[in-house]
């Protein structure tokens, strides 16, 4: 799954959704790219789920791939 996350600007940013998501769900592999602002998450979660921990971090986020 593949979310925007438009307000992750630095590598604070992209540990902060790392650390949230491998909390919630210790199996996932997660990318993260700053140039486009997205975050790639592999793993067998619902997307809603995960979108709701990357709010948690405090990241508006939208889900642009599944």
């Amino acid at each position: 799954m593949k979310f925007s996350v438009p307000k992750m600007s630095c590598g604070h940013c992209t540990s902060t959704i790392e650390k949230a998501v491998k909390a919630a769900y210790a199996s996932a592999t997660i990318t993260c790219d700053l140039s486009d602002r997205t975050v790639t998450i592999q793993g067998n979660m619902p997307a809603d789920e995960l979108s709701n921990v990357i709010n948690g971090a405090g990241y508006e986020n939208t889900l642009v791939a599944a």
